[in-house]
């Protein structure tokens, strides 16, 4: 049996993971002021930069229509006997519902999953999918384990401004002072499906991630081994080479994929935000 893994732009594989595990993307919409673009597509984050470092607003961001959604599963059961096709977070974005009403149109081809995640959070489950499809599984078995794994999904990252996250209603302006004043970075995790702050790292980016690392690391003592994914938003390279030798420290993955988030994920940290994610036991 053919089966199709597919997933939203906002999973943050890159051309090259995408293009290695035959992952099909379908891009969300960013909105430059009257400007539409198509996310990894004609569109890079130095772009959400420079809007933003123009006009202090942040860009707007949209879903797919389920008529989009409809052609996109539609080209790909010409080929392929099924599609599993994974959305960021339902409690994030209209992506998830939109492709749920599109895929009543295949019924019983196409299999919509709600990653709770976003970034390579959502991407560690497209890529374990295809793991799965590798070694013969049917679209439904595959679809019941991803399902299994979303809770164990370790989705947090650590921005280094608040900037961005305030500009979008997800911080608060006394929270953005303070944190400009004590240097305080917060890690942003997901739980549910949606975003909240946890610990407040105090310090220089460099500190601050290395405690981060520290800490997932005491608290997920037991992890799936397969990968983990250093993403980050145009992060400094230094600052990157440290995080994934901190990694390579303190765990034992059998490849560690250093990726940069696309256009969605950027509009809303900013500059220099850091991830470790993966999957726990």
């Amino acid at each position: 049996m053919k089966i199709k893994i597919t997933a939203d732009s906002t999973c943050d594989l890159g051309e090259e993971l995408t293009k290695k595990y035959n992952v099909g993307i379908m891009p969300l919409t960013v909105l430059l002021g009257a400007e539409s673009f198509r996310d990894g597509v004609n569109i890079v984050p130095q772009d959400i930069f420079d809007y933003v470092a123009k006009t202090q607003t942040l860009p707007k961001t949209s879903a797919p229509s389920i008529a989009d959604y409809e052609d996109f599963f539609g080209g790909y059961l010409k080929e392929y006997d099924a599609v599993i096709h994974f959305n960021i977070s339902s409690k994030t974005s209209a992506s998830n519902s939109n492709a749920l009403a599109a895929a009543e149109k295949y019924r019983d081809k196409v299999y919509v999953v709600d990653s709770l995640a976003l970034s390579t959070g959502q991407g560690l489950l497209v890529l374990k999918a295809c793991d799965l499809a590798a070694e013969g599984l049917s679209p439904e078995e595959i679809y019941r384990q991803v399902n299994e794994l979303r809770p164990k999904v370790n989705t947090s990252f650590v921005p280094d401004a608040l900037d961005y996250l305030h500009k979008g209603g997800r911080c608060s302006l006394a929270a953005l002072m303070g944190a400009k004043v004590l240097k305080l970075h917060p890690q942003i995790i997901m739980t549910d499906g949606q975003l909240g702050a946890k610990k407040k790292y105090m310090g220089d980016m460099n500190r601050c991630i290395k405690n981060y690392i520290n800490d997932l690391h005491i608290l997920y003592p037991e992890y799936d081994s397969t990968r983990c994914f250093v993403t980050h938003s145009s992060a400094d390279p230094e600052l990157v080479e440290m995080a994934k030798k901190q990694v390579e420290k303190l765990f034992a993955f059998d490849e560690i994929l250093v990726t940069t988030a696309g256009s969605i994920v950027t509009s809303h940290c900013g500059r220099n935000t850091l991830g470790v994610l993966f999957i726990t036991k």
